[in-house]
């Protein structure tokens, strides 16, 4: 029986705690120092709180502490590590080996006392066989995949090793390989390897030719739309995947809420569809809440990218902002552009004051504005002069239905199984004896003094019993069977029985909650394998001192340090799977056009060279020396 996990994220414990109770059975967070996020940073307090939480459900939280580092921030590192470890965590996220080796040996003088698994962040780019079966020879547990891979792919990667696998299904995509984008860098100095992406995807690009031709202006060239592969979970799971994690490290709870119900209820189907396969990687079942829709959350627009193998249009280049579900038209407009006409899309588009609308204005910018007063087709709203009769109308705020996800919360509850003996004494007095049994094991059992009336009408008090033990106390869910109940038994008031459940409660919550197993090798016992390269390059983001002497060890003959060459003529700024020339119809192997070798991008005065790797299909961001003209 193979675990399914849903690993969701989570900017601080409040939004964690949502996602549990919203079905997640795992969280993701940073703590106060070294995760990818800068914005995402939590105190241990924070992180002791949420672990909590999450352990009552026998949910996991694993902590980001996913960039680069540098010698001098070694022993904060490791320090944090073991505060991480004391307060609870499951497992660490890590890109740079150095956190390995002080997990393995410690640092310096300080004790080694770290235990958790470790698993390789997807900030280490794991495509290809050879680097999944390097990194787990070097003890990693658990290995983030690359988001670009298909389902062959993974596949190959989980017949090379035996570790458990990790996947991203929902959320933003990185147009660059993950872990491999120095474009911020460049740019700004700000390195995504360290928490502090800039984000130049998801800026405005000319793209001109050698000529200096524009051929296209102003647009989000390098912006992708959002990963969705809500109905490809069971292409996963069979594909080897164990965790599907949701992106949104940043994103509000709303977000969270919805996304992580939405793929819960996906996870659960396709476990009801194989029982005897899966199961899910935490206890408890979600009752009440919302219905979600992921069409009406924060999206680019929806992509399954290469899953198949096959290219699609990945491009969000009109909008790199969320634009939100097309609701319709504008077919009309009054003279100072404060009511709106619309031709609404679909059937039963009902629109809400206070919501928020998007669309593409004649310039190719994105605007927005609230309607004020929504009555059927029409929008009342302050003047908005971009607007246009014909431009596309989104709706990226749905008042409803984000007061929906706050009052109508999810609650998640145990089962627990009852049990009652009921024994009469020699004095005509009346013992219960309540056996309890959780789905996630614990098992007590808890005797209760009934006095000594018997119940006149059996029928009645077994109805009885049944109605007041089958409730919720707590995160408890009670059910009782009765079927070997005897023909004697004691009256037991309401008030009673419901004792009885909230003692059982009680006792059930002084327990510890069951955990499922979690893959965790011993770093002591590994079998290093050869690094699968000669040269351990600046996209191995080596930059400390204890980290270099990992790759040495392992075969590694030459080492350039990270950023070393990123300011070089020429350096491979970025590579991805992603083509300019496929999604603008310019492909030679794919719409048999002329190739068009030299473009570049532009950029408040930077210029970038594309290059098109059309063996590998795939595309490079490179600095050029002109990168300011």
């Amino acid at each position: 029986m193979r675990q399914l996990e849903l690993l969701a994220p989570a900017r601080d414990a409040q939004i964690g705690i949502a996602a549990i109770d919203c079905g997640a059975d795992a969280v993701y967070i940073a703590g106060p120092q070294f995760g990818a996020r800068q914005a995402a940073g939590n105190s241990m307090e924070d992180i002791r709180r949420l672990c909590e939480h999450a352990h009552r459900y026998g949910a996991r939280i694993f902590v980001a502490l996913n960039t680069i580092l540098y010698d001098d921030e070694l022993e904060a590192a490791y320090n944090q590590m073991l505060a991480v470890q004391e307060a609870g965590a499951d497992a660490l996220i890590i890109q740079d080996m150095a956190v390995l080796e002080m997990a393995r040996k410690g640092i310096a003088d300080l004790r080694k006392d770290f235990r958790l698994p470790l698993h390789a962040s997807t900030q280490c780019a794991i495509r290809t066989p050879e680097q999944a079966a390097f990194l787990e020879s070097l003890g990693f547990s658990r290995l983030i995949l690359e988001r670009e891979l298909s389902l062959d792919q993974i596949k190959a990667i989980r017949d090379a090793v035996s570790c458990e696998l990790e996947f991203f299904v929902h959320g933003a995509l990185c147009v660059c390989y993950s872990g491999q984008c120095y474009l911020s860098e460049q740019i700004a100095g700000r390195s995504a390897n360290r928490g502090a992406c800039i984000q130049a995807c998801r800026s405005r690009y000319d793209l001109v030719d050698s000529d200096g031709k524009t051929l296209v202006k102003d647009k989000a060239l390098l912006s992708l739309k959002d990963y969705n592969l809500r109905e490809r979970i069971a292409d996963l799971a069979e594909a080897g995947i164990t965790s599907f994690k949701i992106e949104g490290r940043l994103k509000n709870e709303s977000y969270v809420r919805n996304v992580v119900r939405d793929y819960s209820i996906m996870i659960d189907r396709t476990i009801a569809g194989m029982p005897d396969r899966y199961e899910r990687g935490s206890y408890g079942h979600v009752t009440g809440g919302f219905t979600p829709d992921t069409a009406k959350t924060f999206n680019r627009g929806y992509t399954e990218l290469f899953i198949d193998g096959k290219r699609g249009r990945w491009a969000a280049m009109d909008a790199a902002k969320a634009m939100g579900e097309g609701i319709g038209q504008v077919t009309g407009l009054n003279k100072d552009k404060t009511a709106v006409s619309l031709r609404l899309s679909g059937k039963g588009t009902d629109l809400n004051n206070g919501d928020g609308f998007s669309f593409v204005a004649k310039d190719g910018s994105v605007c927005g504005f609230r309607g004020d007063i929504c009555d059927g087709k029409t929008i009342k709203c302050k003047s908005t002069p971009a607007l246009f009769v014909g431009a596309r109308i989104f709706r990226n705020i749905n008042v409803a239905f984000e007061k929906e996800i706050e009052r109508q919360a999810c609650a998640r509850e145990i089962r627990v199984m009852t049990e009652m003996d009921f024994i009469l004494s020699d004095d005509g007095s009346w013992t219960v004896r309540a056996h309890a049994s959780s789905e996630d094991g614990r098992r007590i059992s808890e005797d209760f003094t009934a006095g000594n009336q018997t119940a006149n009408n059996r029928e009645r008090m077994v109805e009885m019993i049944r109605s007041q033990i089958s409730k919720s106390a707590g995160i408890y869910r009670f059910d009782i069977d009765l079927t070997s109940c005897p023909e004697d038994i004691p009256f037991m008031s309401a008030s009673f029985l419901n004792n009885i459940r909230r003692t059982l409660a009680e006792r059930l919550e002084s327990l510890p909650c069951g955990k499922k197993d979690i893959l965790h090798r011993d770093l002591e016992k590994v079998t290093e394998k050869h690094f699968p390269l000669k040269d351990a390059t600046y996209k191995a983001n080596i930059s400390n001192t204890v980290s270099e002497a990992l790759y040495r060890r392992t075969g590694a003959e030459n080492i350039e340090k990270a950023f070393e060459l990123v300011q070089t003529e020429s350096a491979e700024l970025m590579r991805t799977r992603y083509c300019i020339r496929y999604e603008l119809g310019m492909c030679p192997k794919h719409h048999g056009c002329k190739a068009v070798k030299d473009l570049f991008l532009l950029n408040n005065g930077r210029r970038f060279a594309l290059h098109f790797d059309c063996r590998s299909c795939e595309m490079t961001v490179l600095n050029t020396p002109q990168s300011r003209k």
